[in-house]
């Protein structure tokens, strides 16, 4: 009996050593202590479920005819499970997430008191049902339908509409899954300050630095030879400067518009404008070649897709070295058209490939500052891209070079003559 209670205490303070464990690395590593805590709760679900499965066959494979001491042992076994049944059930319940347990037939077979709140399932009436049907009035019954092989961002939570959730399907045991929801409304809120914070931050900076550029301009270097040096230095900072105030500000626009409104775009005068603000960047160091072979326009923003097409090719320039080459190109594909930058530049290597779309994401904060990029033009490209319901993928290697490019769907693309494609 002694061994029993023992062992009761111990694998509560394991657990609670675990969780404590995963709030700290949640939080060095994600900033919120809560998805470690929950990754971890899970974790311990799952061992105490493998737990239970190796304790329970012996007691399905015993003989009918069993002796009294092997009858012993089995209510020892027996009595182990119901523990760790107790436990499993007490971890699950405080897990932050919701939980849903389902057959091959996507039926209820057990949910946590999170799937309660934010999935507005009750007991004991949801159990058994099938969960589609279950859930048919909101956003989770297409993507349960379709397969759930992709996560699903920011649907609102079925039983809390003012609340948004991901949501993920896991495979667990034998053909069963387990539908995990987080409520992601609290992040999203820290989201929108952080937002609100750049661009008021943006807006106050950007009358004092005009200020400050318009009076240096009015400086005149032959006044004071001694500091012109100086002045020449103060002037490109500070231009800098104004240009990092005003890719904030487009970027905070960006990222709170959820749609635009279409018109054509011409896509052979803008590739022409792109192509020649690349020669004036370059300057003559490079040598700049444009293939259209799309035929075909765009129906979205000019002002936009201006600024994310000439921002792969302002990019290429001064990341590329002198004597290098440069492509644009406007070319179909079977799934639309692309339009695409390659260089002949230092290249990236493949570990920095998934973060470049980063605001103020630098692979060499040296190289950057030496080339008078803000760190934003990527991260514009991605949400210009976005309104668009396009895709941009990066190829690149060290010492090679690298390609931009934009995926353009058919439903964006228009014929020469007027007509839509899509």
């Amino acid at each position: 009996m002694a061994q029993s209670a023992t062992s009761t205490w111990k694998l509560p303070a394991a657990l609670a050593t675990a969780l404590l464990a995963g709030g700290l690395l949640g939080w060095l590593v994600h900033g919120h202590v809560a998805s470690g805590v929950a990754l971890v709760a899970l974790a311990e679900v799952v061992l105490l479920l493998t737990r239970i499965r190796h304790q329970a066959q012996p007691m399905m494979a015993a003989p009918a005819s069993a002796s009294p001491l092997q009858h012993d042992r089995f209510m020892t076994r027996s009595r182990r499970i119901a523990s760790s049944l107790r436990d499993l059930r007490n971890a699950a319940s405080q897990l932050p997430d919701a939980v849903v347990l389902l057959d091959q037939d996507q039926q209820v077979r057990w949910f946590n008191h999170a799937a309660e709140n934010l999935l507005g399932l009750r007991r004991p009436m949801d159990r058994g049902v099938l969960l589609q049907q279950r859930l048919a009035t909101s956003d989770l019954s297409d993507w349960l339908r379709d397969g759930t092989e992709e996560p699903l961002n920011d649907v609102a939570a079925p039983g809390h509409p003012n609340c948004q959730l991901n949501v993920s399907m896991l495979p667990f045991g034998r053909r069963q899954q387990l539908l995990l929801a987080r409520d992601i409304s609290h992040l999203n809120r820290l989201e929108q300050v952080r937002r609100d914070f750049v661009a008021n931050v943006s807006h106050e900076l950007r009358t004092p630095l005009t200020v400050i550029h318009g009076y240096l301009e009015l400086i005149d270097p032959e006044d004071v030879p001694e500091l012109a040096p100086v002045l020449s230095e103060m002037r490109a900072q500070s231009k800098r400067m104004g240009q990092i105030v005003e890719d904030l500000l487009a970027l905070s626009r960006l990222e709170t518009q959820h749609q635009i409104v279409d018109e054509r775009v011409l896509m052979a005068p803008l590739l022409a404008t792109v192509r020649k603000e690349a020669e004036a960047l370059s300057q003559g160091r490079h040598e700049i070649t444009l293939e259209s072979t799309a035929e075909a326009d765009l129906l979205g923003s000019p002002k936009d897709l201006h600024s994310a097409l000439s921002n792969l090719v302002s990019n290429a320039v001064r990341y590329t070295p002198t004597g290098g080459s440069i492509a644009i190109r406007w070319q179909r594909t079977p799934d639309g058209a692309v339009y695409s930058v390659s260089d002949t530049g230092f290249g990236i290597p493949a570990s920095h490939l998934a973060r470049l779309t980063e605001r103020f994401y630098r692979i060499s904060s040296s190289r950057s500052r030496d080339s008078g990029g803000t760190g934003l033009g990527l991260s514009i490209v991605k949400h210009v891209l976005n309104l668009h319901q396009a895709q941009l993928r990066i190829e690149s290697a060290p010492g090679v070079g690298s390609t931009f490019a934009c995926h353009f769907g058919h439903a964006r693309l228009l014929l020469p003559g007027g007509s839509d494609e899509g």
